[in-house]
């Protein structure tokens, strides 16, 4: 930072409307596609546990492994495979997400009372019907509090992508050539709305989780 120069250049932001909006779409990108193919994957992980309870400790086991793995190690990794594509920084960040949404989508699941289960099982439902139409809507409310905490891990995550370049670095490349730069506004900025971004995906959750649950809301009238 200059002698005499803001902290913040509201000036240099606003003249950088178009490239901080695109910085917010590669990190809109880096967390949408790789909470959707975990969200997938973990809940035929999940279905497949509780229908064999002996693949959950073992799937528990790899995904735990697989959130250990450091994301620049992963990167380093995978990039003589796939390159400096949006692909390398895809799969980590899918593979981040499984532990927690395996292991709530499983908790939702083994919430669902047994009497519930039976009932569906007297009026004929088939194995996918009762999935569907009973375990899946009662286990919603944990399945989203994994949502929720994924969601706000991999945007955390996702600033590290900076590292594979410029091309879809995300409000990471904002923090990384800020730093680089000795420019405050820069990182300041990435790190801000990086953060900004967080809380809006966890209320995001929270609201889209009340409205698909109503019943688990609604208030209980006090006793006359």
């Amino acid at each position: 930072m200059q002698p005499g120069k803001p902290l913040i250049d509201f000036t240099w932001i606003l003249d950088h409307l178009d490239d901080i909006g695109e910085a917010i779409l590669q990190h809109l990108q880096l967390v949408i596609i790789p909470l959707a193919l975990g969200f997938a994957i973990s809940l035929a992980l999940a279905v497949w546990a509780v229908r064999q309870p002996r693949v959950y400790g073992p799937v528990t086991a790899t995904t735990g492994i697989l959130y250990t793995i450091p994301s620049l190690a992963a990167f380093a990794i995978l990039r003589p495979i796939t390159g400096l594509s949006l692909v390398t920084a895809v799969i980590p960040l899918t593979t981040y997400t499984l532990l927690i949404l395996f292991r709530n989508m499983v908790a939702g699941f083994h919430a669902v009372p047994a009497e519930v289960l039976e009932a569906a099982e007297g009026m004929g439902y088939s194995r996918r019907e009762r999935l569907l139409r009973v375990e899946l809507p009662l286990a919603v409310p944990l399945i989203f509090a994994g949502v929720r905490l994924a969601s706000v891990t991999i945007i955390g995550l996702a600033t590290v992508v900076s590292v594979l370049g410029n091309s879809f670095g995300g409000l990471g490349q904002l923090i990384t050539e800020g730093l680089q730069t000795f420019f405050p506004t820069k990182y300041l900025l990435g790190a801000f709305l990086s953060v900004g971004l967080a809380f809006l995906a966890d209320a995001f959750f929270v609201r889209l989780e009340r409205y698909v649950t109503p019943w688990a809301h609604s208030k209980v009238g006090a006793p006359a």
